[in-house]
């Protein structure tokens, strides 16, 4: 049997988590940035940026329900021991192409979530004494907006750490696994060797993914929006 029979290109990664992706990649190190920068002008700017993050987090926790099939949270969480055995397979180059997040990579996704989440949270809280006062630090104390504020401060780092660990993991599998994770994530396809019938499986309507998810990302802008104007 030929490669060409062999090879087949399995369309995994759906629209809005392509845009999420690189959305979040650019948000992220300008709200990085423009935090540890400071300056009234910036600041503002900041904590547009940080809105967005945050409808943008919401929007990928519900799109890990109602997304695309390898969107969703039921197809890339594992058990402690099923990621422990992946990590383990590591050294094996040989092992065939996992479609979608594997069981490491699933882990990241949940734990970057979880952080840009609180992140998106406690900035909501922040006081910084000067120029920043984040919209709902009128529900809180003093004390504990400066609390929630320190911890802001802190879940960036350990966000930075996060994000390093991953930019590794790329790199690994880029020049140890033989394969590029990137690309996948602009093309939305990866070509693997795998039957037809697990490829019709995985074809889900494009058009369809997209309207649901203009019409979720805009649920999710106007919950943040209520939040931001009205608590």
């Amino acid at each position: 049997m030929s490669d060409e029979n062999i090879s087949k290109k399995i369309h995994v990664w759906d629209i809005p988590v392509r845009l999420f992706h690189w959305s979040l990649v650019a948000l992220f190190c300008f709200s990085f940035y423009s935090g540890k920068t400071g300056g009234f002008e910036l600041m503002d700017y900041h904590m547009y940026s940080g809105y967005t993050v945050l409808t943008l987090i919401i929007f990928r926790i519900l799109w890990g329900f109602f997304g695309g099939r390898y969107a969703r949270f039921s197809h890339f969480i594992q058990s402690p021991v099923k990621i422990a055995k992946y990590l383990g397979s590591l050294k094996n180059t040989t092992d065939k192409t996992t479609l979608g997040h594997n069981p490491a990579g699933g882990l990241s996704v949940i734990i970057m979530l979880l952080l840009l989440l609180g992140q998106g949270l406690t900035g909501l809280f922040t006081n910084d004494d000067i120029m920043l006062e984040g919209p709902l630090t009128h529900l809180v104390s003093y004390d504990q907006s400066r609390s929630l504020t320190g911890l802001h401060e802190t879940i960036s780092w350990l966000l930075v750490g996060v994000i390093s660990l991953h930019i590794f993991a790329i790199v690994f599998y880029r020049v140890v696994r033989k394969v590029n994770l990137v690309k996948p994530m602009v093309t939305g396809q990866v070509e693997v060797n795998i039957e037809d019938e697990v490829e019709q499986q995985a074809a889900e309507g494009t058009m369809v993914l997209l309207l649901r998810g203009i019409g979720l990302l805009a649920l999710c802008s106007g919950f943040v929006y209520w939040i931001i104007n009205y608590l």
